[in-house]
C-alpha cells in the first residue's frame, strides 16, 4: 500500500511514515499503536523526544513481524562524540526493545559544538557492526554536509529537514538528489496552522475531493520527499494515509511552488547548538 524509495546502500524505506515529535511518552504508545492499525510501517522517534520507551511498547505489542518495520531514531546534541555516541546508541537501542536500527541519525549538526565529524564516525562504525541498516543526518545544511563529505568514508542515506510548501528547501533537495541523498521531510505540514488555510491549497483541496493536509502530502510525495507527519487523532492517522489514490498535476504543482517564502516552524540548523 505504501511505496518505498530505495537509499543509496539498497535499502528500502517506505516514503509515507509516522513521527511522533512532541507526542509524550505516555500517550505514545496508544498512537503508536493506531498508526500500526491504520497500515504504516515506518516510525520516526528520537532520543530527544523522550518517548522512546513508548513507541517499542507499541513495536511490541502490535506482534508485526520486525522485517515489516522500519524505525528510525535520532542522536541527541549531547551525545555527539565518537564514544558518547556509541553509547546513546546502546541507550535508545534498549528503551524501544530492539536488535538493531533501520536508520539511526545525528539529530542536528550543532556547529558550534564542532562535533558531527567524529560522531558520523560512530554512526559509520555501527553501520559496518551491523547495529543499523542505514544511517544519516538531519537538519544539515549544504555547508554541513560538504563537510562531513571531507572525511566520510559513507555518504548519508537520508537528510531529515523541516519541509513544507512554505520552506521548500530546494538547495537542500538539489545537494540530496546530486549525491544520492533522501531528502525526509518533518513538520511536513507546517504544523497546520496557516499553511492548511492558505487559498491555494485550499483551492486544490477542493479541487480533488480531499482534505488541505492530503494535498500537502501528496505533494510531497510527487517530489520524491520522504515524509512523516504526526497526530494522535486515530481518523487523522489514516486520513494522512489516503494520498496514494490521486495526483496533483503538473498545473497544480506548479501553484504550490511560489508559496515558498523561507519560513521555518522550528530553528534555523546554524543557529541551533542546545546541547
Amino acid at each position: 500500500m505504501i511505496p518505498t524509495v530505495k537509499l543509496n546502500n539498497g535499502v528500502e524505506m517506505p516514503q509515507l511514515g509516522y513521527g511522533v515529535f512532541q507526542v509524550p511518552d505516555a500517550e505514545t504508545t496508544a498512537a503508536v499503536a493506531a498508526a500500526l492499525e491504520a497500515g504504516y510501517r515506518s516510525i520516526d522517534t528520537a532520543a530527544a523526544y523522550q518517548n522512546e520507551a513508548g513507541v517499542g511498547k507499541a513495536l511490541v505489542a502490535s506482534g508485526i513481524d520486525r522485517s515489516e518495520l522500519f524505525v528510525t531514531t535520532k542522536l541527541w546534541n549531547a551525545d555527539q562524540g565518537y564514544n558518547k555516541a556509541l553509547r546513546a546508541f546502546d541507550r535508545s537501542l534498549g528503551l524501544l526493545g530492539l536488535e538493531y536500527l533501520d536508520l539511526y541519525l545525528i539529530h542536528w549538526p550543532a556547529p558550534d559544538l564542532d562535533l558531527y565529524v567524529d560522531t558520523w564516525r560512530a554512526l559509520e562504525k555501527l553501520l559496518a557492526d551491523g547495529r543499523v541498516r542505514a544511517i544519516g543526518v538531519s537538519n544539515f545544511q549544504p555547508e554541513h554536509l560538504d563537510r562531513l563529505a571531507e572525511v566520510a568514508g559513507i555518504t548519508p542515506a537520508v537528510n531529515q529537514v523541516e519541509l513544507h510548501p512554505f520552506l521548500q528547501q530546494e538547495d537542500v533537495r538539489a545537494y540530496g538528489a546530486d549525491f544520492g541523498i533522501r531528502t525526509e521531510a518533518w513538520s511536513p505540514l507546517a504544523k497546520g496552522g496557516s499553511l492548511l488555510t492558505d487559498p491555494v491549497i485550499q483551492a486544490l483541496a477542493a479541487k480533488h475531493d480531499r482534505t488541505p493536509a492530503q494535498v500537502v502530502l501528496r505533494w510531497h510525495l510527487q517530489l520524491g520527499n520522504i515524509v512523516i507527519p504526526k497526530s494522535v487523532t486515530p481518523a487523522r492517522i489514516k486520513e494522512n494515509l489516503n494520498v496514494f489514490d490521486f495526483d496533483l498535476s503538473d498545473e497544480d504543482l506548479a501553484t504550490i511552488t511560489p508559496l515558498d517564502r523561507d519560513e521555518r516552524t522550528g530553528p534555523h540548523p546554524d543557529k541551533f547548538n542546545v546541547a
